[in-house]
């Protein structure tokens, strides 16, 4: 298929355009971020048996950080257990909207079977019909997740695996770069990595926001990683491992010629982007799971390796395709909108967006040999005006991630904030877009070795402790192989905090 069945019912609620260039551009009095990025610790705030959950984040700008110990299974029950009311929302919100926004206008957009299906048994049918295409190159550790998740929080399986199918469904205008050696300030050339999210901020994402870090059981389940993003979220659009990988990603909506044909059929993007994190130890592996596997969807993926061979490669990846382009034969060229920066590669909003790729180089070319994180929160990603839902910096040799998210309703907790000062921020009125907010500064070190919850530390949080009683509290040892058992005869309140499976042992 030329088009990406469900692209075309999203076409006309995201504005796309079938032209053949993105249209917009940034806005020529954009400003610089000049808000301090905080560095402040998160708060402990809910445990289980195989998960922490902090708040990270400053006041407004906060964000939940989880911690999952375990196999799959595991991981995704714990991830349901502390989260359980703000997911059993989450699902409500995601699902009202993609039927208010996405149902009534999908059908005139969709080839004829698929707007059949639809008109008989809604946008549901849609995404289970993707469900069941990608399903044979879907590796089972995701369904075992979705399954633990979903019997935490009491819903049907489908429903979260839906969710996920958006994913596959819909297109972000994102933009990414990668710089190393002389175009960063670093004296070792050290990479630094971009990766802004461009999504829909009417949607209900915005009020989920959360980093998960995996510490996946061993032997058998691959390296811990991070992934940015949304509570109840397990697929990879966003996110760093400790091997010093991280990835990027653009929807392609403006492709040329070169892109060749789109399936339905194989792996979806973010299951394999979140692959590379969990799996692979340096870029030629990344690269190679790309070009070997069975792709799909019109995309710009984007690898940076920090460790190992300390540089970025983007991927112009389609069904047909997936050519890897480095900062000596980019593509596509073109030497005023899109020019080649020795040790850079970069993408701004799409594959052929003058506007936004132009502002990028120019910002780029500004800053060269002198780019840091700090100076792409302050006036790269600000002034392209990209990266309105998320944004991620990945700073790889020094396992640093600098994290922005768009504005919530309210707290984390659902109260609403206070009316905004309307000067809050001169020139973006309210910081409503996460290029214009307050970024947190994240130590990926500190997170990998993050303790998993002791018996003690539970049973503080089941009889009450506050948080930063409970965060005093000893931890296991920084290798433990699984979370301590319960003992025999504990406390009613313990049980239900371990939840059935554990309390049962």
């Amino acid at each position: 298929m030329k088009r990406c069945v469900a692209f075309l019912a999203f076409a006309a609620l995201f504005g796309a355009s079938y032209a053949a260039y993105c249209h917009g551009s940034p806005s020529p009095d954009a400003k610089p971020n000049t808000l301090p990025i905080f560095s402040g610790k998160p708060q402990l705030a809910r445990v289980s048996s195989h998960g922490k959950a902090y708040i990270a984040g400053n006041g407004e700008y906060q964000f939940w950080l989880l911690h999952l110990w375990g196999t799959p299974y595991e991981m995704g029950r714990a991830h349901g257990e502390m989260m359980k009311p703000e997911l059993e929302q989450f699902f409500k919100d995601v699902e009202a909207y993609m039927k208010e926004q996405v149902e009534p206008t999908v059908q005139k957009f969709l080839p004829k079977w698929a707007a059949e299906a639809v008109a008989e048994a809604g946008l549901d049918m849609a995404l289970d019909l993707t469900a069941d295409a990608t399903r044979p190159y879907t590796g089972t550790y995701f369904f075992d997740e979705a399954q633990g998740l979903a019997d935490a929080v009491g819903i049907d399986v489908k429903r979260v695996w839906r969710v996920h199918m958006i994913g596959e469904l819909t297109k972000g205008s994102c933009s990414m770069f990668g710089a190393w050696g002389e175009a960063t300030k670093s004296a070792n050339g050290d990479v630094l990595q971009l990766r802004a999210l461009d999504w829909d901020v009417e949607g209900p994402y915005r009020n989920y926001p959360a980093v998960i870090v995996y510490h996946p059981a061993q032997p058998g389940y691959g390296n811990q990683f991070a992934n940015v993003g949304f509570l109840g979220w397990f697929g990879s659009i966003t996110g760093m491992s400790e091997r010093g990988m991280a990835i990027s990603e653009i929807g392609v909506s403006f492709p040329d010629p070169t892109f060749g044909e789109e399936s339905r059929y194989g792996v979806p993007f973010t299951f394999i982007l979140r692959d590379i994190l969990q799996f692979d130890n340096d870029l030629d592996q990344g690269l190679s799971r790309l070009i070997t596997a069975r792709r799909t969807c019109d995309l710009i993926l984007g690898v940076g390796d920090g460790k190992t061979k300390k540089t970025f490669r983007a991927i112009q990846y389609s069904h047909s395709v997936a050519n890897v382009q480095n900062d000596t034969h980019m593509m596509p060229h073109n030497d005023t909108w899109h020019p080649r920066i020795k040790n850079i590669v970069y993408y701004g909003m799409d594959w052929l967006c003058p506007a936004y790729n132009q502002v990028m180089a120019q910002q780029l070319q500004k800053h060269y040999g002198n780019i840091t994180p700090q100076v792409a929160v302050h006036d790269i990603v600000s002034i392209v005006q990209t990266g309105n839902l998320h944004i991620a910096i990945y700073d790889l040799a020094n396992d640093v991630m600098y994290v922005s998210f768009a504005a919530k309703d309210g707290d984390l907790l659902g109260a609403p904030f206070a009316e905004p000062d309307p000067d809050f921020y001169e020139g973006a009125p309210n910081g409503k877009m996460a290029y214009d907010r307050q970024f947190t500064q994240l130590d990926m070190g500190a997170l990998w070795d993050e303790a998993p919850p002791t018996e003690e530390l539970l049973r503080s949080f089941a009889d009450g402790a506050d948080a930063g009683e409970a965060a005093a509290l000893p931890v296991a040892a920084k290798d433990a192989a699984a979370v301590q058992p319960v003992s025999e005869g504990a406390e009613e309140r313990v049980d239900m905090l371990l939840g059935e499976e554990v309390a049962s042992q």
